[in-house]
């Protein structure tokens, strides 16, 4: 579930391994490219934790980062 923290769209998602974090950053990282907004993230083992904020609008929510919560979630399922 995403969370609003400090001003940004907040999740953190947790895998079996680390293979698969791996492989769910790289379809989240396509779909990005695709709608030019690239997450904040970081991976440690079999979490990833994604921030989105749209630094072009003085580093705050936007539909933007709306739109692309909602693209990682069907990449999750």
């Amino acid at each position: 579930m995403w969370t609003e923290k400090d001003g940004k769209l907040e999740q953190i998602f947790k895998f079996k391994d680390f293979s698969e974090a791996f492989a769910f950053m790289t379809r989240v990282a396509l779909v990005a490219e695709s709608m030019q907004h690239h997450p904040d993230w970081s991976n440690s083992y079999n979490q990833v934790k994604i921030s989105l904020v749209t630094h072009d609008a003085g580093n705050r929510i936007t539909e933007k980062d709306h739109q692309l919560a909602e693209a990682i979630d069907k990449i999750r399922g």
